[in-house]
């Protein structure tokens, strides 16, 4: 059971503290913190508490040539494999112009840590798409893909968002976060950014007043504590800049990856470290589903647990899917399943991202 002092916290609407954290995610009282996250969700969001929004968007990785060699990862290749590819112009810009044509007002652009491309490279292709895309928000590259382009350049941080937001850029994913602590991060993927370097890149695009989500990869090597201080460390920085629009935990998905056999997370974990971050995170807005490692049916059953966005209908999605965790829907289907589920579908805004 939940401690009285922890239950007290809960109805008074209480920032809760570390060790609070601590104990929800040690909690088998699922329902209760169901209960609870969607209570906070209508504190956060008292006029639009019956609402859960969606997107459309596309997932362009516009190359797979990775030097990070992640365990985790089973999308990307090395420089010298015969499976590596950078997108050409041509293929790149049809993707967009189907989004578009679909409804997608934001495409979400990743890809690997390329040494083979240029600065100039991302520079140019970011003012390509806006020139013939204007209205389309590129949610581009990473954190971690940030620290590796100025590390290899000579840049700062900044000096590297800056020329990318010159260039295009509109808002930045959370993408390589995974677990922000370094004895998860040194295992799992040595050749990424660390945890302070990781926060730094979304600390100072946010100065620059860009605005981004944030992630969480779960479900493998790390421990309940470190999920805490992963997610105590981006409050820490949410109160610091509110430069984070939402924030995204999905499950690590084992298939076809260097550690296979780690048993894959199941719903009840992901459910209970969903209603936990709905109701640590008080300064998010924003908490979304992961459908596309979950399922549809467990993703709106997430709405329950405190998210209140679907995340998007996704045109197309590789790395997941190179794990062999395959889900598809249309913007029909999610507005469907959504107001069957008891609640009113919205079109997100894509600020909101």
């Amino acid at each position: 059971m939940l401690s009285r002092k922890l239950l007290i916290k809960l109805e008074k609407f209480e920032r809760l503290s570390f060790d609070d954290c601590v104990e929800l995610l040690h909690s088998d009282e699922l329902p209760t913190l169901g209960y609870w996250a969607n209570e906070f969700l209508t504190k956060i969001h008292p006029d639009q508490s019956s609402v859960r929004t969606y997107n459309i968007e596309r997932n362009i990785n516009y190359t797979n040539i990775c030097i990070s060699n992640c365990s985790f990862c089973a999308f990307c290749r090395s420089p010298n494999s015969p499976d590596g590819y950078v997108l050409n112009d041509e293929i790149l810009l049809s993707k967009i112009a189907e989004t578009v044509a679909l409804g997608g007002k934001q495409i979400l652009l990743q890809g690997g840590l390329n040494p083979h491309l240029p600065l100039e490279w991302y520079e140019k292709l970011l003012r390509q798409i806006k020139n013939n895309f204007p209205n389309i928000n590129i949610h581009g590259f990473s954190p971690t893909e940030i620290a590796f382009l100025a590390d290899h350049f000579g840049l700062s941080d900044s000096e590297t968002l800056q020329r990318l937001h010159n260039a295009g850029l509109g808002s930045l994913p959370g993408g390589g976060a995974e677990i922000l602590v370094d004895r998860v991060r040194q295992k799992l993927s040595p050749n990424k950014a660390s945890t302070k370097r990781w926060l730094n890149v979304c600390k100072e695009w946010h100065k620059l007043g860009g605005r981004g989500s944030a992630t969480m990869m779960f479900g493998h090597i790390e421990t309940i504590k470190e999920q805490a201080e992963h997610l105590l460390k981006l409050r820490n920085l949410q109160d610091e800049t509110n430069g984070f629009t939402s924030f995204i935990p999905w499950t690590f998905q084992p298939n076809n990856t260097k550690i296979s056999h780690i048993k894959k997370t199941g719903t009840w974990e992901y459910l209970r470290l969903l209603a936990t971050s709905r109701l640590f995170l008080d300064n998010f807005k924003t908490i979304q589903s992961s459908w596309v490692t979950q399922g549809l049916e467990i993703g709106v059953l997430g709405l329950s647990f405190g998210a209140n966005d679907l995340g998007s209908v996704m045109i197309e999605e590789n790395v997941v899917a190179a794990a062999g965790t395959i889900h598809r829907s249309n913007e029909q289907e999610f507005k469907q399943t959504i107001k069957n589920a008891g609640y009113i579908a919205k079109r997100r805004n894509e600020n909101i991202l």
